[in-house]
């Protein structure tokens, strides 16, 4: 498995995985294979993607620690910028389909709505984390404001499930938040763990040494 990780063929693989569910929603749509309403199908989609992303980028940590894997954090950074890639795309398909790209209709939506406001909150704040996903951010900011900028991922988490919570809510239909709600409370539940119930943070590489295995 490690050979096959540091293989330099498997950030490649990674990457076309990775934009596999985009290249299949953008081939639908030219497809006319998104049912009745498109427009909402790809909204929904880019958003299911972008809160899928998320958990696969916070389940790196515990699958590295646990399988004793340190090469698995040469691929954080990348899904970690898919992460963004898609929720830019879920906001684009938003502002386009739904708004017309109107600023004006998109800020009083934004105003209006809250679980529109909460989904605009988290890609606020996850913008400054994929502008600081890079070797040169973390030498500018030193490693310990890199790591504790990067800890807004934990708030965001929160704030994409409460998006999803309150834009389900609608429709009463909680299965698939439940899903998600239960995958980030143990994802995050393991850190709280690694942190207060063993008294130590999780082994790994530093975010220098992880620039390292990049």
């Amino acid at each position: 498995m490690k050979k096959l990780l540091l293989h330099p063929a498997a950030k490649p693989v990674v990457f076309l995985a990775c934009l596999l569910p985009f290249a299949w929603l953008f081939y639908s749509a030219l497809t006319n294979q998104l049912g009745a309403n498109p427009a909402e199908a790809l909204i929904r989609a880019t958003g299911d993607w972008t809160l899928r992303f998320l958990c696969i980028v916070l389940a790196v940590t515990p699958l590295r620690v646990i399988s004793n894997t340190p090469a698995l954090a040469r691929f954080r950074r990348m899904l970690g910028l898919f992460v963004y890639f898609y929720v830019l795309v879920h906001l684009l398909s938003y502002s386009w389909f739904d708004m017309g790209f109107d600023v004006a209709d998109i800020v009083r939506d934004i105003i209006k709505r809250p679980f529109i406001l909460v989904g605009f909150a988290a890609f606020l704040l996850l913008t400054p984390l994929a502008a600081t996903s890079f070797n040169a951010a973390i030498r500018r900011l030193g490693a310990k404001r890199w790591q504790m900028l990067h800890k807004l991922v934990y708030l965001i988490a929160g704030l994409g499930l409460l998006h999803f919570f309150w834009m389900r809510s609608g429709k009463n239909d909680f299965a698939e938040v439940a899903v998600y709600a239960a995958i980030i409370a143990a994802l995050l539940g393991w850190r709280v763990w690694q942190r207060w119930g063993r008294g130590k943070r999780p082994a790994g590489p530093s975010p220098a040494a992880a620039t390292r295995l990049q």
